[in-house]
Order: C-alpha cells, then structure tokens, then sequence
C-alpha cells in the first residue's frame, strides 16, 4: 500500500515540476536546497528568490511580442511593475534589469522613483503610470517628477476634479494624461461599478470640455482595469471590447491618443494542478484588440499591462517548523506552526487565499490529514484547506523530530498587507527575510536582508 507523503504527491500532482523535486528525503525549490536554507537561518524564514522575478517579465514580454507579430499587430508592447505589490528596493533593482515600465499608486511611491532614478536604475525616459485617487502629496509629488524632466511621467485622472490640481501645483510643462474607465464590475460583486475612473458616459464630454483645448495637457492613454484579473470569460472579453470600442470612438476626435491601458491581472500558481493558458490569453487580447480596431478603421493602440502579482507573487516562499501536535477531539489533528498565518500571509485570513503547500522534509513518511494552527489567539489564524482540496496532508509527526513545511509563490502583497516591521496581532515578530539570487557560474547565494524582528522594535513603537 502506498501510504507515503511522496506517493501521495505523485498520485494526486504531476510531479516534480519546473520549481520543484524531491531528493534524500527532502525539498528542493528552483534546485535550492531547502533543509539546508533553514539549517543556516532557522525558521520562520521569509524567501525571496529573485531570478523568479526576471524570468515572468520575460516571459510575458515574450508572449506579447509573439502574439503581435501573429497578427501584424502595428504598435508597441510596454511592461509596466505594478510596485504596490512589493515596494522593497531589491524587487524595483531586479525588474528595472528588464528594460521595464512602473506603474505607482501612491505619493510615497514617487519618492521610491527619485531614489531609484539618482542611483542611475530608473531613467528619465521610462514610462511612469500614475493611479489612484490623488491626495495633494501624491500630486505634488508627480509634478515635482514632471518639471524635473521625466518626459514619460502619465498620470491617469482616477476623477474629472484631478486635472486643475495639477495647474495649482505648479505644473510648468505640458503633460502626457490618461483617462481611467470605471469598468463594470463582475456580477457576482457586492457593487455594480468600479469606485476608480471615471464612468463610460463621461469620458468623452469630459475630453471634449476640459483636455481638447487645454494647451497644458495632452491625452495619450485610455486605463481599464479588471479586479478579477485576465480570465477566459465572458466578463473579462465583454469588459476589454468596450474598452477598445471606446478607445476607437476616442481616438476619432483626439488623434494624439496612442495607448491602451489594460491593467494587470495575469494569475500565479496556488496550486501543483494550476492550469492556465497564457499564451492562449496573450494572443487572444491582441488578437481581438487589432479586430476591433480594423472594424473602426483606427490604428491599434500601444498596449501597456501592470502586472504585480504576476511579477513577484511566484519569488516568495514562507517556511515555517511544526513544534508541536495537538489531538483536539477525535476527528481534528492540529500541527502548530512557529509563527502566525494571520502576520505573515495575511490573505490567507482576508480573503482565504490558498498557495502551495508542501513538506520540506520526511517525504518518505506516511502521511496523516492535519489542520495547521497559527501562534496568535485568533480563531481565524489557521489554514486547513488547498486549493485543490478540502484538506491538508503532511508527513506524519514522530516524537524527537523535526517537522518543516513551506508555502510557495508568497511574494505579492504580502508584506505590505502585513505591515513589514511593525506591529503584528499578538505581537508576533517579522520573521527573518532571506534573498536568495545566482551568481555567474550559476551557483545560488544567499543574503541576510532582515533579521527577526527583536521586542526592542515593538517597543519603540508602542512608545516604551
């Protein structure tokens, strides 16, 4: 009978995968021996493997290359780093090596540029796409970028009272400007319209009363954006034709419009049996945008993603010890974690996200179905389900042993949402952070980029 953690892998996944195999027992991710991490750091370890993060750029760049050269698609393809997804200064290093875009979303984020751009990482000459609903120091901040010589700075107007602001501000120079849609939300939503944009309705009178004489501004850009993410559904394709429809009927009385916006939103892997056709997708959006624009008889739009999660959710690893079991009732087996779900991957509380999970060590063990806990005393600091099942298996807890486990493709969101060296629920410290890179004979090294977050830092904050 085949009773064993690494049979049940086999059986249920197809397995190993590109990131992931098995050898003398235990976990190796993208070749990297993970027994041997957590013996040189402990846990809980925060990962950051940053070659993950060049190869999705890469990887998108490519599909939407290919895809328009399939359908002699006429205009540019531009990458933009959605950077509210992880703000952290080796992130922004490793993408801007891909001859990428950025996209911001706060007034902070534009101080994260300055410094990126004095160090000679950013150039002036990139394209910087500014969301969001602007405060003045947001605005501010875009304008100081905008007289400063940054030609490509865009800001997208999020409302019809954000472009006088930017006047008042001190705006010396004519500007690129975008328009943000307020797309239709999913039906299953709580609400009908997205709160960001403005309405279909009116986008073109606003054009036509506020920009089309405005010696100051110039429309370059049309935004939408999905906040279900690119999906093969009839929601996703009905939302993007009105999008390119309206660009079409835009483009008609405002020849400078030359770009459309479609966000972000390409999934990562939750799970071993994730299946998602990207170039399916790629080439499909391509393919219907230069349709439409054929129909109408326009030129088709530069096109420009934001892709966050995409970018850096599949570099982030979580790994955690189990120290101790507890039989709860006859039914519930409950493996105790040295850290907290709710602290360190917060969206599995939120939202009840679900990534990979797997052991680290004891593949060759039989396996038992486990309920994981977290530290805090929070009743929702648990995670007790996959994205595949109902239920979690791990190797089985022997007396005198360690138990490691790890969950996979972490990197998105997660330390921003967590509050990254502050407070955490119960106290519970910031784990230590790890960045895992490849050095020129190919050989995986590793840096210290923080330590565990020690209780004289708690205290400072709280005023001790």
């Amino acid at each position: 009978m085949k009773n064993k953690y690494i049979d049940l892998i086999g059986q249920t996944f197809e397995f190993p995968t590109q990131e992931f195999r098995v050898e003398e027992d235990e976990l190796l991710w993208h070749e990297i021996p993970l027994m041997d991490i957590i013996k040189q750091y402990g846990t809980p370890l925060r990962l950051t493997y940053l070659p993950r993060i060049s190869s999705q750029i890469q990887k998108a760049k490519i599909m939407f290359n290919v895809a328009m050269a399939k359908v002699d698609y006429n205009a540019d393809y531009h990458y933009c780093y959605c950077t509210k997804s992880s703000h952290f200064s080796f992130t922004l290093e490793e993408v801007l090596k891909n001859d990428v875009h950025i996209e911001t979303s706060s007034a902070f984020d534009i101080n994260i540029i300055e410094s990126l751009a004095e160090t000679g990482k950013l150039k002036k000459d990139n394209f910087i796409i500014c969301n969001g609903f602007k405060r003045p120091a947001y605005i501010e901040n875009i304008v100081s970028l905008l007289n400063n010589g940054f030609d490509n700075v865009i800001p997208i107007l999020d409302n019809k009272f954000e472009l006088e602001k930017y006047i008042t501000e001190g705006l010396n120079r004519k500007t690129k400007i975008g328009i943000r849609i307020a797309s239709e939300e999913e039906p299953k939503f709580e609400f009908y319209t997205s709160r960001l944009g403005i309405r279909y309705n009116d986008i073109i009178p606003y054009y036509l009363e506020n920009i089309k004489d405005n010696e100051m501004f110039q429309l370059k850009m049309l935004h939408f954006f999905i906040n279900t993410g690119i999906k093969d559904t009839a929601y996703y394709w009905n939302e993007l034709n009105k999008a390119v429809n309206i660009y079409c009927e835009f483009k008609k009385i405002c020849p400078e419009l030359d770009s459309l916006n479609i966000g972000g939103g390409f999934p990562i892997k939750n799970s071993l049996e994730f299946n998602y056709d990207y170039e399916y997708m790629a080439e499909e959006i391509v393919a219907q945008i230069k349709a439409i624009c054929m129909q109408n008889d326009v030129p088709e739009p530069h096109i420009f993603t934001e892709f966050g999660s995409f970018t850096v959710g599949e570099s982030g690893a979580m790994l955690y010890s189990i120290v101790h079991q507890k039989q709860q009732n006859d039914r519930e087996l409950w493996n105790m974690i040295d850290s907290s779900f709710m602290t360190t991957l917060p969206d599995t509380w939120a939202i009840s996200q679900r990534f990979i999970l797997l052991a680290v060590n004891n593949w060759t063990s039989e396996y038992q179905r486990v309920h994981l806990g977290g530290l805090t005393c929070d009743s929702q600091d648990f995670y007790n389900a996959e994205a595949h099942s109902n239920a979690i298996f791990l190797p089985r807890i022997v007396d005198e042993r360690e138990q490691y486990i790890g969950l996979f493709n972490v990197g998105a969101y997660q330390e921003s949402l967590s509050g990254y060296g502050g407070l955490q629920h119960c106290l519970i410290p910031s784990p230590k952070h790890i960045i895992i890179d490849i050095d020129e004979n190919g050989e995986y090294f590793t840096k210290l980029f923080a330590k565990e977050q020690s209780y004289k830092s708690m205290l400072k904050i709280l005023g001790y």
